[in-house]
Formats: C-alpha cells, sequence, structure tokens
C-alpha cells in the first residue's frame, strides 16, 4: 500500500513538473504549492510573464513577490554579494526563509519593490526545488489571491477568479488541509545585522 501511495505522488509529480515546465517556457503563468503557501508563479527573469502575474493579481505591489530558488548557487547569480552570515543561515535554517537583498541582478524591474529590493528564497519543498532545477531559472512566487488581501494556506482557500486566470494549475497537494504560513523573512543591515522583518 505504502508503494503505490509513494508511486503515485511520483506520477502525479513528473505530470505536473511537465506540465508546468511546458507552461513556463512559453512565458505563462502556473499556480502552485510552495514550501510555505499556494502560489501565482511564472518564469522570474521574463517581465512579460512577470506583467501577466501582476495583472492577474489586479497590480499588486511587487512586494508581495518572492523568487524562489533551488541552490545557494542560483542564488549567487541573482544577487550581488551573498554575505557569508546569510549563506550559513540558509545552510542550517529549519524553516522556510526568505532573505531581503538590496541590490539583485538578472532580474527584470517589475520581479523587484520599487526601491530596487528583492525577497529571495532557497526552497526546501521537493517539489518545488525539482521543478526549478529542470527549468534552470527562478520562479516568481505570490500568494495566490486578488490584491495582497489573503494567505491561501491550502487549495480550498484559492479564489475560483484566481485558478481561471492562469494557464496551468498544479495538481499536487490540492487534497491537503492542513494551514501553512509565510516564510520568516531577514534582512542584513547595512552593519552587517540580521533584521526580521517577518517571523
Amino acid at each position: 500500500m505504502t508503494t503505490y501511495t509513494n508511486e503515485k505522488i511520483r506520477m502525479v509529480q513528473e505530470y505536473d513538473i511537465k506540465g508546468a515546465l511546458a507552461i513556463l517556457r512559453n512565458g505563462g503563468v502556473i499556480l502552485y504549492p510552495t514550501d510555505t503557501i499556494w502560489s501565482i508563479g511564472c518564469d522570474a527573469t521574463n517581465p512579460q510573464a512577470v506583467e501577466k502575474v501582476h495583472n492577474i493579481k489586479q497590480k499588486a505591489t511587487a512586494r508581495s513577490f518572492e523568487i524562489l530558488v533551488d541552490s545557494i548557487q542560483m542564488l549567487k547569480d541573482y544577487v550581488e554579494h551573498l554575505h557569508p552570515k546569510i549563506e550559513t543561515l540558509l545552510l542550517y535554517h529549519m524553516r522556510p526563509l526568505t532573505v531581503v537583498f538590496d541590490r539583485p541582478r538578472n532580474l527584470p524591474s517589475n520581479a523587484t519593490g520599487s526601491d530596487g529590493a528583492a525577497a529571495i528564497r532557497l526552497v526546501q519543498d521537493e517539489f518545488c526545488r525539482s521543478l526549478i532545477t529542470e527549468y534552470g531559472k527562478p520562479l516568481l512566487a505570490s500568494f495566490a489571491s486578488i490584491g495582497d488581501l489573503t494567505f491561501p494556506v491550502n487549495f480550498g482557500a484559492i479564489s475560483s477568479e484566481i485558478i481561471e486566470g492562469v494557464d496551468f494549475v498544479v495538481k499536487y497537494r490540492q487534497n491537503e488541509k492542513s494551514a501553512s504560513e509565510p516564510a520568516v523573512m531577514v534582512k542584513l543591515s547595512k552593519r552587517d545585522e540580521l533584521i526580521f522583518l517577518r517571523e
């Protein structure tokens, strides 16, 4: 019974990854579970795709956007400097952790805040990591609600307007009822001190 369950999960994941990849490569938008909450996402490096997410969320601010990477190596491609204190924190932090970087690079301006900063998370979720690794680029993630009104803690909390507005809906984890929370968010001060923006 366990083998069947695991095999079924693996098949769903493979189906979802293949479908999501096809949409991402064509500049589309997906609805998917992350290691925190359900999110709307796209290729974080494609400004046209990012604009589609803005439109679905009815011009929510880019502060609700997070950039998801699969590894420290990928992260280094999108920040000017990764401070050793941040790298250590990312390697050993047990909960999902988002870091706000003041000087990101290789990202379109509509994927960053008005101040040019970007919130980037090294994902812990197996499905997300596999999807990003297969795609080879970071994904944008913005919680799946109109504007920035609610946190969709499970699939059942997502409005039909959001579901109908995306190009692909991931099936994996749709039946989970457990509630998730946004990631811990930190920033490094100019004096190299950690500032917790969200705990």
